[in-house]
């Protein structure tokens, strides 16, 4: 229990440095999952509301560079942040790459 309490944790901690980045537009980016965080807001519309427009290929390029399986594991606190999980985990797909198992 306290390791799961303790991965949980530091899943919000770097869900916050994220979001934090995304919002503030800030010139200092961190690499999560091998990507760039600055970049990742070519990806928002994407995954936000009920019906969101296609990845445009700017998205899609950061995708292919991502690490999916480290992605994954923080899909349980996206909705903390207005991302749609299905739309998130749709992402992929829609840029012709496969998730990996269980996720």
């Amino acid at each position: 229990m306290a390791q799961s309490s303790g991965k949980k944790l530091v899943e919000w901690l770097v869900a916050a440095l994220l979001f934090i980045a995304l919002l503030s537009g800030s010139a200092h980016a961190v690499a999560i999952c091998n990507i760039d965080s600055s970049q990742l807001n070519l990806c928002r519309a994407a995954v936000t509301g009920q019906n969101p427009p296609p990845p445009d290929e700017k998205c899609c390029a950061v995708i292919r560079q991502a690490n999916l399986r480290c992605l994954c594991s923080y899909k349980s606190i996206l909705p903390s942040f207005g991302i749609n999980p299905k739309n998130a985990l749709a992402l992929p797909a829609k840029c012709g790459l496969q998730l990996p198992p269980n996720c």
